[in-house]
């Protein structure tokens, strides 16, 4: 009998429980109180969850948009692609701020072209981070930051090369084509010099010395036309263990001072009163005046008439 009233109680329970449920959904959990969404907060979830469904349809629509725009692919983006190994580039590319690249090459067959509207630097840096080498390519010069400078040519040979010891030129040919030449501060060392061909070739030191030495032996050729040197005071050719040689059929001394000498003889004197004594007379008829070329013990070369004696009255000429 206890075991019936208990089940009788536990289902007049659940009926009243069941009772406190009203038609709108809303929860009688007891007398004067109500729990659950109601009125103006209920509309404003709806307004909310309206509003977030728009900006999720909105913003939907801008992502497509952009794409679109972007002509995002697979692929890449736009005239951007991505192939193996990098990134494929068709078309204009400008760069706000730096661009590090380890390799940047254009397509088989078809030019690269880097332009910049003030200057155009290129850098490399070491191991810790400093500037080992540097290009910069401004409006009015190009300055190179290296160690060492070298121009190759396709073989690999050295066509330039330059560092703080030395500059080389490994051209078979320097030539120089300015007006004023070339100007070197320092000694200048080369097997050859040489003139273009129709031009004249010019050694000159302006305002101090110019020496030209070497070990085995210097040689000066004209293969067609004149060789004239010529200073404001002296001119010596010296040789301190050969000779001076002048190896020519004729040898002029134009400006030689000529003196007058004693004559050797009566005889020659009377012929010299008869005759010029300076003079000959060749088999065609002509006249050239003849000279005994005469030496002083310092060396200096005087003419004296061809009759008399290599002596002069004049003192001065030997001193």
């Amino acid at each position: 009998m206890k075991l019936k009233r208990d089940n009788r109680a536990s289902a007049a329970e659940k009926e009243a429980d069941d009772n406190r449920m009203n038609r709108s959904g809303w929860v009688n959990q007891a007398p004067g109180f109500q729990v659950g969404i109601y009125g103006w907060r209920k509309r404003c979830l709806y307004l909310l969850i309206m509003g977030l469904l728009v900006m999720v349809i909105i913003n939907l629509a801008l992502t497509l948009w952009v794409l679109k725009v972007m002509e995002f692919s697979s692929e890449g983006m736009g005239q951007l692609r991505i192939v193996s190994g990098g990134l494929q580039l068709s078309g204009q590319a400008m760069v706000l701020d730096s661009l590090i690249a380890s390799s940047i090459r254009s397509r088989r067959g078809q030019p690269i072209s880097i332009e910049s509207s003030r200057n155009f630097t290129v850098s490399t840096r070491d191991a810790g981070g400093r500037v080992s080498s540097r290009m910069v390519l401004d409006k009015d010069k190009m300055e190179c930051l290296t160690r060492g400078f070298q121009v190759l040519d396709t073989k690999g040979s050295v066509l330039f090369s330059a560092n703080e010891e030395e500059v080389v030129v490994g051209a078979d040919v320097l030539r120089v084509t300015g007006l004023g030449g070339a100007v070197f501060d320092g000694t200048v060392q080369t097997p050859l010099i040489r003139a273009a061909s129709g031009s004249e070739l010019k050694l000159e030191s302006p305002t101090r010395s110019l020496e030209v030495k070497a070990p085995l032996g210097i040689a000066v050729e004209s293969r067609a036309g004149d060789i004239s040197a010529s200073c404001l005071t002296d001119m010596k050719l010296q040789s301190l263990a050969g000779a001076v040689r002048l190896d020519s059929e004729n040898v002029y001394f134009p400006r030689l001072r000529k003196v007058s000498s004693f004559s050797s003889g009566s005889k020659h004197s009377s012929r010299s009163e008869s005759n010029s004594p300076n003079s000959r007379q060749s088999s065609f008829g002509i006249s050239y005046s003849i000279y005994q070329l005469c030496a002083c013990e310092n060396g200096r070369l005087f003419l004296a008439p061809p009759h008399g004696f290599c002596i002069t009255e004049d003192n001065k000429i030997c001193r």
